[in-house]
């Protein structure tokens, strides 16, 4: 593979970035990405306990309200891949300090608003200030770190991805209960600021020493195609649903998806990263892990519901049963690494996934008459089985990638990552919405049948998530996982 041809697009290096050294202690930088993460990540779950009382608000039903989430997961995963062209020519700290400003703003609007279109469109604003933060963080991590503490690396910062669509639902059931569903936004404001001080006294501004032309024409026909197939799953969402729309905008969609990877083909330096997608590790994390994220992510957005809908819990103690599965989460972060060593990334995979969807199928039999106990078994076991299968795959990402690919993959996967999101919410409000039209009623509000059909089928889509991996080789990843029994005859690194 050429290394000295930056035109050909299957070189795999990228522009070398100049580095300023940095003013503080590694760990204070980290914790203030991490932090960063934490905010925009909570932002896309926060109201999902707030969404009955948002609607009468917004004069809308709290299940067509998923828009209002679906639309800034969507805008992140169309806005990220810039992010790494933005800081290569403005640098880190400016890209940075920027999108913390217009987030904290989009916030100030989304309090604001007083109809749905209005709450929308400041939820994209909001979701472009995100996606500016999220990738440029990440990859000052992850350029820092050596392929043998790769997997401590991602566990930590990955514990945003995992604690925020859990903490959000209770933190706004609470607020909401409390006080209003508009000071989930409002709250955004001193946070912001603060973030916004500490960004500029500790955050050196690195830049790219060249510079690249951007993809633009991959970027609009990738960003087309995600934007059409996600509202296609929100047309399939609403009480009247238009399915010729939506069989069109999906007919539009798979067009446009074709045509952005021919045009990456035959780009200098194409936006989606076809050079990572030929290691199995980076495929696999890109194939089948972005069905696996597309459902869990239904499980934040429809347990708050059925719980307030289905059960009659009010918003806070229907996230207080979220917590549990938060703490699931965190009790398996410290299991993570030595799991891996012990088994590897393939058994870990295959294994822990069949646990997994099986633990949402069981959240799929879960009563209003049963123990609290029983309910809080269920999903803490869910909380750290999903905790070990998102860990692995976002450390097999990045286990065989090259440290010069390193910014182009990353900014690849970030927006797979976040566009798998936002699917998972559209999914679950279509899968809520399928489950009424197979039983003949169109009622406003979903039954609790409704809502444990939609979860038999979230964990067919887990098991179907591990057919990638059933491809993958014992070894594979095993620099990154440290698994012993496969090192000695590890797969080599792509150069």
């Amino acid at each position: 593979m050429r290394r000295d041809a930056p035109s050909n697009p299957d070189d795999c290096t990228s522009s070398p970035i100049s580095y300023q050294p940095s003013r503080v202690r590694p760990v204070f930088v980290t914790s203030l990405v991490a932090a960063a993460m934490f905010m925009e990540l909570l932002d896309g779950t926060i109201i999902a306990t707030a969404l009955p009382q948002m609607g009468h608000a917004l004069h809308a039903s709290a299940v067509s309200l998923n828009i209002g989430m679906t639309a800034y997961m969507l805008t992140l995963a169309v806005f990220i891949p810039i992010s790494g062209w933005m800081a290569d020519r403005m640098g880190s700290r400016s890209v940075f300090a920027s999108a913390i400003t217009v987030f904290t703003l989009a916030s100030i609007l989304c309090g604001l608003s007083n109809g749905v279109t209005e709450f929308v469109l400041a939820r994209i604003l909001q979701g472009i200030g995100g996606a500016m933060m999220v990738p440029v963080g990440r990859l000052i991590v992850l350029r820092a770190t050596p392929k043998e503490d790769l997997a401590k690396a991602i566990a930590y910062i990955t514990w945003p991805a995992l604690s925020a669509p859990i903490i959000g639902p209770p933190l706004g059931g609470f607020i909401t209960t409390y006080w209003s569903w508009r000071w989930i936004f409002f709250l955004n404001a001193p946070l912001g600021v603060a973030a916004l001080i500490l960004t500029v006294l500790w955050i050196a501004n690195e830049r790219a020493e060249t510079r690249h032309s951007f993809d633009w024409r991959t970027f609009l026909l990738a960003g087309l195609a995600s934007t059409l197939f996600v509202y296609a799953l929100e047309a399939l969402s609403q009480e009247h649903a238009n399915f010729h729309l939506a069989l069109i905008l999906f007919a539009i969609s798979l067009v446009s998806g074709t045509l952005a990877v021919l045009t990456a083909r035959h780009a200098d330096f194409p936006l989606i990263d076809l050079i990572s997608l030929r290691l199995p590790s980076f495929a696999q994390s890109i194939y089948g892990g972005s069905l696996f994220r597309v459902a869990v992510s239904v499980l934040p957005f429809l347990l708050p519901l059925m719980f307030q809908i289905g059960f009659g819990l009010n918003a806070f103690h229907a996230g207080l049963y979220l917590l549990v599965l938060f703490a699931g989460d965190l009790t398996m972060k410290s299991l993570v690494i030595p799991i891996l060593r012990r088994f590897g990334f393939r058994k870990v995979l295959l294994v822990n996934g069949v646990l997994a969807a099986a633990s949402v199928a069981l959240c799929a039999i879960l009563m209003p008459e049963m123990s609290p106990w029983i309910i809080s078994a269920v999903l803490f076991a869910h909380g750290a089985l999903r905790s070990l299968q998102f860990t692995a795959i976002s450390t097999l990402a990045y286990a065989d990638i090259p440290p010069a690919h390193m910014s182009r993959a990353n900014g690849f996967f970030s927006a797979v990552v976040q566009l798998s999101g936002s699917m998972g919410v559209a999914t679950g409000a279509a899968l809520v919405r399928a489950s009424g039209w197979f039983r003949g009623e169109h009622l406003p509000q979903p039954s609790l049948h409704d809502f444990h059909f939609a979860m038999l089928l979230v964990s067919v889509l887990v098991l179907l998530s591990l057919v990638d991996a059933l491809r993958l080789a014992p070894n594979t990843g095993a620099v990154a996982s440290g698994h012993r029994a496969a090192l000695r005859e590890s797969v080599p690194v792509a150069d």
